[in-house]
């Protein structure tokens, strides 16, 4: 695939996620100052020492925004991994066994839709302890609902189409049909959601970290820096504002490759070919 193929759209989608995993990965060899360290006073304006000035405590508030994208990140693209895997899985085997286990998984999962999610979040992190394994459980299990109805979906039409019935016939498993057959043929649609379902990490994350149920105190992510530098605005002081323009533009970034993702896996063909 030549360069000169890639929209500019994507290129910009690809530059900003690609220089948010690197903050992100690098965080403790980028970011000017340590993550708790105060170097001011408090709300300090921008300035060549520091460039997006200090937060409510007097830490550097570059330095926040550094380790507050490798925190969210973090969790977030663990919080999808285990969604995707959870969730594809299950609805890959619903739609190829059928039957009663089709239908207990789908009630259960109708039965968790049903309630709003961040709901059903803060209920949960509110009896167990708040970690980051904690959080990634509770994030991964909710979302993999969504992947589940949408991976079930897809797995149903596939699974009456002649090369699969033809994969049965020759006496291939259950495993063999779900990742040989079904697997490469969903993946347009899993690319695509993949992409929804990481920015929908990051924005429950930072929901739960600003009502005080998500990543706690000294660690932070970019929401609950939204919570500790909210009384800020009042006095004209950006240091709220600033986690949450990452968010949105980590958002249209994510969203951006994976619309081109999509574009280009669009002509993809699975089966034995």
């Amino acid at each position: 695939m030549a360069l000169r193929q890639i929209p500019f759209t994507a290129w910009v989608g690809l530059i900003l996620t690609v220089a948010f995993a690197f903050c992100a990965i690098f965080a403790p060899w980028v970011a000017p100052h340590g993550n708790g360290e105060i170097v001011g006073d408090v709300w300090e304006p921008m300035s060549a020492a520091h460039w997006l000035g200090t937060d409510n405590l007097g830490r550097d508030l570059i330095s926040r925004m550094i380790y507050g994208a490798r925190i969210t990140m973090e969790i977030a693209v663990a919080a999808t991994a285990l969604s995707f895997s959870l969730g594809s899985i299950l609805g890959f085997s619903a739609a190829v066994f059928g039957g009663w286990f089709d239908t207990l998984m789908s009630r259960f999962v109708d039965l968790l839709m049903s309630i709003p999610t961040l709901i059903f979040g803060l209920v949960v992190l509110s009896v167990l302890p708040t970690n980051t394994l904690t959080l990634i459980l509770v994030m991964g299990i909710l979302d993999s609902t969504r992947v589940y109805r949408l991976s079930r979906a897809v797995a149903v039409d596939i699974n009456v189409m002649d090369y699969v019935e033809a994969a049965k016939l020759r006496g291939e498993g259950s495993s063999w049909i779900i990742f040989r057959e079904i697997l490469p043929n969903a993946l347009s649609p899993l690319i695509a959601e993949l992409g929804v379902r990481f920015i929908f990490a990051v924005l429950f994350l930072s929901a739960l970290s600003f009502l005080g149920l998500g990543v706690q105190p000294p660690d932070s992510d970019w929401g609950g820096m939204v919570k500790e530098n909210k009384d800020g605005i009042v006095f004209g002081i950006p240091a709220a504002l600033i986690p949450a323009a990452a968010i949105a533009v980590l958002a249209i970034s994510v969203n951006l490759v994976a619309d081109w993702v999509l574009n280009r896996t669009t002509s993809l063909k699975g089966g034995r070919g």
